[in-house]
């Protein structure tokens, strides 16, 4: 599966250009298209602030160790649930390693990236409610935006 991200004319230029190239190879191709202004920027940037927080509080984690972890633990039961896509991909591709090898995978499986501003939302409860079980308060700046909408 090739993930392209379209921002521009020359970026759509090239994006053409690759499935052309697809098409010819494979003669078939299956092309989803999301917009992917659904996700919040404020959103973004607050689950990066959090994964630095808690990367703080509990002091033995990286910050891109939290982030995988959250993405796991929080982000992939949202997107299995959403997406069959996903769900099947993931589960050919992650779902039989080990803990651990699945926590490195993280690092390089798009998960948040793939979320809608709703599934981004949903993704941000699931996180607060995860670490606050180990002990972290993660806050939301509700006035800095609309996570469902």
């Amino acid at each position: 599966m090739t993930t392209i991200y379209i921002h521009s004319d020359t970026s759509l230029q090239k994006a053409i250009g690759s499935l052309r190239e697809e098409y010819r190879k494979h003669s078939k191709l299956k092309v989803t298209v999301r917009d992917s202004d659904n996700r919040s920027v404020d959103q973004n940037a607050l689950s990066h602030a959090w994964y630095e927080q808690v990367s703080n509080e509990l002091a033995q984690e990286s910050a891109l160790d939290v982030k995988c972890e959250a993405k796991l633990h929080c982000g992939v039961p949202i997107l299995r649930a959403d997406d069959e896509d996903f769900r099947q991909a993931y589960d050919v591709a992650i779902k039989g390693l080990t803990y651990e090898q699945k926590l490195e995978a993280m690092k390089f499986w798009p998960v948040t990236s793939l979320m809608t501003k709703r599934q981004l939302g949903l993704y941000l409860e699931a996180v607060q409610s995860y670490y606050l079980k180990r002990g972290v308060v993660l806050e939301f700046p509700i006035s800095r935006f609309d996570m469902a909408a």
